[in-house]
């Protein structure tokens, strides 16, 4: 029989937080932002838990190596996306794994034949000051020594001169070996006065690199999500139809964490994977589940063992599967929904399972109030696509500054994984656009830190937890809303003659 709940679907925007006291215990320094990800008992830690409750989505526009490293760094976890071959999502991990804390792998490796043209150019397509020689060019090769732009000047040496020509050789560099910890490696930098320090493992290969000039930015990414081998954490994206196949080859290559990726979660077929998982590997490879807009589907996912639940459908930046297939929930309805049937879950079983606000944030604000109604963490696609360490393009269009930005279910991305649809796309569930261009990762995470670490202090809490509990909300009105932003019209910087 047709049921019609009594309720108008909200969403993050129609809810304002009341302040609390702020007591002298609210300071910055005192204000906890760790989140778990994944289930555990009650009144247990979880096994893996993140300092910096942002991950980022299962995309291809989005969760590129390079932005999995970065917000490792800054606490943080990334889930490569799935949309790929498997050996391919299985070498992004390895790449990721590859990074101890304060520990990084050369994006560039050369022969020693390789003519300093193309070294030069492989250097700075790739931001990167070093490149590691091996006798034949590859990563996994004998190391022979490293070069850097400081070794030779394209004027005066010539394009056509090689690597080996210029390159400073391993019999007169100081090495250290792959058991060297982070402070036995500086101190051999600072001893020598070395600008890098290859690290070598067996074979003569080069493991990695520390750097002189990250010196202090070992010192910045304190919060950084590592294993208990110091290694950077990261996860990885699966699907419910090749599980069989992905998801040994992820957890070999080291995988810490998966995540179905599905925009509805609530079926047979993601049980079946979660169970696959968890009968294969127990509790030691855990997988979050989802997509899914009520207690229903959060109980049926709990229930098959996922490590975590996403929540939200249709709410992305650039996801339409509530225009094209008309299922979906306002994300503020959704996450209140969810939040009260993960309550009564860890009180009835004795078991914690977070949940992930996914879609609906369209802004720093948006994620305090996620985080409010009970979210533990919050997942990304707009927010990282726009940076500097995600995969796609940068382009300027007027004289502004985007980069590119598409949809899983967009025809571009051709997820047939995911929406199963086969050979040619009948319809498109995302779009493919672009998003104004906002600068580092690093920057850009650092400020919604302070944000969402004012909006606590405000609300008179410390720790999440007590944010999930103390939190106060309103519904605000049509034009209570008109009134959330600035009523001014606003200058840009250098209009008046004094700036």
């Amino acid at each position: 029989m047709l049921k019609i709940l009594p309720e108008i679907s909200r969403t993050l925007s129609e809810y304002l937080l009341i302040p609390g006291l702020t007591t002298e215990d609210c300071t910055p320094e005192n204000v906890d932002l760790g989140a778990p990800l994944v289930r555990h008992r009650v009144g247990e830690e979880p096994g893996i838990r993140v300092a910096t409750p942002l991950v980022s989505a299962i995309m291809q526009a989005v969760s590129s190596p390079a932005l999995a490293v970065a917000l490792a760094q800054v606490g943080g976890l990334s889930f490569l996306h799935q949309n790929q071959l498997v050996e391919d999502q299985a070498a992004d991990v390895r790449a990721v794994k590859r990074h101890r804390a304060g520990f990084r792998t050369s994006e560039v490796t050369v022969a020693p034949t390789t003519p300093l043209g193309e070294v030069s150019r492989r250097l700075e397509d790739t931001e990167q000051g070093v490149a590691v020689v091996t006798r034949d060019g590859e990563a996994e090769g004998e190391f022979l020594g490293i070069i850097s732009l400081d070794d030779f000047h394209l004027e005066r040496h010539g394009t056509h001169e090689t690597a080996g020509s210029r390159m400073r050789a391993r019999d007169g560099l100081v090495t250290a070996p792959a058991t060297v910890s982070l402070s036995e490696a500086n101190e051999l930098i600072w001893q020598h006065h070395l600008d890098v320090l290859p690290v070598l493992g067996e074979d003569s290969r080069v493991v990695s690199l520390v750097l002189k000039r990250d010196y202090q930015a070992h010192k910045t990414f304190h919060r950084a999500t590592v294993d208990g081998e110091k290694r950077l954490r990261v996860g990885a994206g699966i699907n419910s139809r090749d599980f069989k196949d992905r998801v040994p080859a992820l957890v070999e290559a080291g995988a810490d964490v998966l995540c179905l990726d599905s925009s509805d979660g609530y079926s047979v077929y993601q049980a079946r994977t979660v169970e696959f998982v968890r009968e294969t590997y127990g509790d030691a490879v855990p997988v979050g589940a989802g997509n899914v807009v009520d207690g229903r589907a959060f109980r049926y996912l709990a229930d098959a063992g996922a490590a975590f639940v996403k929540v939200g459908i249709g709410g992305g930046a650039i996801c339409t599967t509530r225009a094209q297939k008309g299922i979906g929930r306002g994300q503020a309805s959704a996450l209140l929904d969810v939040v009260e049937a993960r309550d009564a879950y860890a009180r009835e079983t004795g078991v914690y399972v977070p949940l992930c606000c996914d879609g609906g944030l369209l802004n720093d604000s948006h994620m305090a109030m996620a985080l409010a109604m009970g979210a533990d963490f919050v997942m990304l696609g707009r927010y990282f696509a726009r940076l500097d360490e995600s995969p796609s393009r940068k382009l300027q269009i007027g004289g502004q500054w985007y980069k590119e930005y598409w949809g899983e279910g967009s025809r571009r991305a051709q997820n047939e994984a995911r929406y199963g649809q086969r050979g040619r796309m009948v319809f498109e569930e995302g779009v493919d656009g672009y998003v104004p261009y906002a600068g580092s990762l690093y920057d850009n995470v650092e400020r919604t830190r302070a944000k969402l670490t004012s909006t606590m202090i405000s609300c008179g809490s410390v720790n999440l937890r007590d944010f999930h509990r103390d939190a106060v909300l309103v519904p605000v009105s049509a034009e209570s809303f008109k009134q959330t932003g600035a009523e001014v019209q606003l200058r840009r910087p250098g209009v008046d003659s004094g700036e």
